[in-house]
């Protein structure tokens, strides 16, 4: 893939792959074990993952042979909000769910990108209303590095067709109606016909919430 090469050459060896293993995502470790191997692989194990997650995980390990650095939310942080808030604050109030996605996942993954002038990801715009005017590549002001949306033009099917034509390992849940895949107390199956992130906090729907803050971060677009 040309724009994933593009990055290699331009950012490597400062350049990560910040990867969850569904389905997107186990595309591009393939494109990236295929053509731009320079890409550092990492990824954020919350500590509430579904095991599911852990299993492609070290599927993967063994397909491609490239190393994954996994970063993990700080201890103490986790401690003091389950000692204030409970272990399922998240339930609680939309502002307690994100402060639980910030200490989880948002501050594991700005250790992940700290040093980095470079990271990818896999989002598509199909896979939601919040990510219809991201582009291929893009200033994230957030982070302050580059980011690269190597996938951003793929259809759900363009992915499976993938998947499928290059026995590429995957999440298990993906076959019981998980399209989107977080944490375990945070995911469900979704039915014919809703959103494919619908299963994602679900019971903020009246919300609009379809986003953890990863890719919900302010941008500046690259013509």
């Amino acid at each position: 893939m040309a724009l994933l090469q593009q990055a290699e050459a331009e950012f490597a060896p400062d350049i990560v792959f910040a990867c969850s293993f569904g389905a997107e995502d186990v595309v591009m470790l393939d494109l990236i074990s295929r053509s731009a191997r320079a890409i550092t692989i990492v990824t954020l194990d919350t500590g509430r993952l579904p095991q599911q997650t852990y299993d492609v995980m070290d599927a993967c390990r063994t397909r491609y042979g490239l190393p994954v650095e996994v970063y993990c939310p700080d201890a103490a942080e986790v401690e003091a909000m389950v000692r204030e808030h409970g272990m399922n604050l998240f339930r609680d109030s939309v502002e307690k769910r994100k402060r639980c996605c910030e200490i989880r996942k948002i501050h594991p993954l700005r250790r992940a990108l700290a040093g980095r002038k470079a990271w990818v990801t896999g989002v598509r715009r199909e896979q939601a209303d919040s990510r219809q005017q991201m582009a291929a590549i893009e200033d994230d002001v957030a982070f302050g590095i580059k980011k690269f949306n190597p996938l951003i033009e793929w259809s759900q099917a363009d992915i499976w067709a993938y998947i499928r034509e290059n026995d590429v390992p995957y999440n298990a849940l993906h076959d019981e109606h998980y399209p989107s895949i977080g944490c375990a107390p945070c995911t469900r199956a979704i039915a014919v016909g809703e959103d494919p992130r619908a299963g994602r906090w679900w019971w903020e729907q009246e919300e609009g919430v379809a986003e953890c803050g990863l890719h919900a971060s302010p941008i500046k677009r690259k013509s």
